[in-house]
């Protein structure tokens, strides 16, 4: 397998070109302490983009900057920054070689996993969670109340934490290094095959494998199925938060 994926391409349109040619122009803050261009390096943006300048819309009264700029004339140099935009791609190449499907659930596994806790690492949000999907004392019901309803609760970003800790738990158990069932077996084999058929001269022809006299293994079944149910579940919250793999 060779892989390689380049980074996203970030968009670069009249406003990006506004902030490039006036570099000079320090950030200033907002008031929220968030740093950008002064507003006439916006409005040159504005003026490039669509070839006049028309105030900030008031979000409180539900206007739609998308709706207000469709029917706004665009420039020329629009057009033209768009139809490269459109030319632009992702640089993504991959090879599979046929060893990588020999065991295609161990090589998705090598790579998921380290995408899994880099992830959890670096997240800046979390999506929604089923309480059904976490302990109880996780869900919703079990947070304290919420000042707005429009709030999320207290436990919000506690539940996406433990499902991402049980999806990087799981792929830890698929490592080819990761032999997890023995720890459920304890003694000594001592198999043995014996003759159980034989033809018309005396040989042999069916043999059974059956326990030496110093044959010691014992088996937690329980221990064993409770660790396999876990993987299962981790399985299981992957294919539900799938689409929710996002930073």
């Amino acid at each position: 397998m060779k892989v390689f994926i380049g980074p996203y391409k970030n968009y670069f349109g009249p406003y990006q070109l506004a902030e490039k040619l006036c570099f000079w122009a320090r950030p200033v803050k907002d008031k929220y302490g968030i740093e950008s261009k002064p507003d006439w390096v916006h409005n040159f943006g504005e003026w490039l983009a669509h070839g006049s300048i028309e105030p900030e819309p008031d979000f409180h009264t539900g206007v739609d900057i998308l709706n207000r700029n469709r029917d706004r004339h665009n420039t020329l140099l629009y057009r033209f920054l768009l139809w490269i935009e459109s030319k632009r791609k992702r640089n993504i190449k991959i090879r599979i070689d046929p060893y990588d499907t020999w065991s295609m659930d161990s090589t998705l596994s090598m790579i998921i996993l380290p995408m899994l806790k880099q992830l959890h690492a670096t997240k800046h949000g979390a999506p929604l969670v089923d309480d059904d999907d976490v302990p109880e004392h996780l869900r919703s019901t079990a947070a304290p109340p919420r000042e707005n309803e429009y709030n999320v609760d207290g436990n919000h970003f506690a539940r996406w934490d433990w499902v991402m800790e049980e999806l990087i738990w799981t792929f830890e158990q698929q490592q080819t290094d990761c032999d997890w069932e023995q720890k459920y077996y304890t003694g000594e084999y001592d198999l043995r095959s014996v003759p159980t058929e034989w033809d018309e001269t005396g040989k042999p022809t069916m043999y059974e494998m059956k326990d030496g006299p110093n044959h010691t293994v014992k088996i937690d079944q329980e221990g064993l199925k409770s660790h396999q149910d876990r993987i299962n579940n981790g399985l299981r919250l992957l294919g539900k938060y799938w689409q929710s793999l996002w930073d």
